[in-house]
């Protein structure tokens, strides 16, 4: 079984804890990785482009002028794309970018993605961290302590704990995360995971199998 070191938030180290084997010393399948994390990415476009066509621009319920005997090109409206604020033709149009993804997928790549961590030593876990009130330089001096100061951490919350979401959220390398809303791309975008201990045992048990 993996071992990861558990520290309190003083960075003094107080043991090797052992991870669930199915969860964090999965085979990394990083063809499944690429796709989750491409979705991911894919659901954030909004997808808000959005022109008119002729039946939707205001006005031009009349014909301009007769069909025959002015010597002018005959036109029915003068909301024709050919007119100067006219309608768009084939113009583009609100859409979803989602793709779809199995929850199969997602927990295979989260499994992965926690492996390739593990492996790398890049996951550590905080007994808890306590904070008195919200305060910014309380928890750079608690990564300071863990010699995290200068990396890019992600803190995974078993629930929210608003003191410590205040502190962290004006901390540029810094990200709070909830332990159900962890996913592949939070991950692999940061070099150092924080798992206050509650959380890793609700992500084993959503991803054991």
């Amino acid at each position: 079984m993996p071992q990861v070191a558990k520290y309190d938030q003083s960075g003094n180290e107080l043991e090797k804890v052992e991870l669930n084997d199915s969860v964090f010393n999965d085979k990394i399948n990083e063809h499944v990785v690429h796709q989750v994390v491409n979705a991911q990415l894919a659901a954030r476009r909004g997808g808000n482009a959005s022109t008119k066509t002729r039946g939707k621009v205001r006005g031009g319920g009349r014909k301009p002028w007769r069909q025959k005997g002015t010597g002018r090109a005959r036109h029915g409206s003068i909301r024709s794309p050919l007119w100067v604020g006219g309608g768009i033709t084939f113009g583009p149009s609100p859409r979803s970018y989602d793709k779809k993804l199995t929850k199969k997928m997602k927990r295979l790549a989260l499994r992965s993605v926690l492996t390739d961590k593990v492996q790398r030593d890049e996951v550590i876990l905080v007994d808890k961290i306590d904070l008195a009130k919200p305060k910014t330089k309380a928890v750079i001096k608690i990564l300071a302590d863990l010699n995290l100061e200068d990396k890019k951490t992600l803190i995974v919350m078993p629930k929210k704990e608003e003191k410590l979401y205040l502190s962290a959220r004006n901390i540029s390398n810094v990200k709070t995360l909830l332990a159900g809303s962890v996913n592949a791309y939070d991950l692999l975008d940061n070099e150092m995971i924080i798992f206050i201990e509650e959380a890793v045992k609700m992500v084993e048990e959503v991803l054991a199998e």
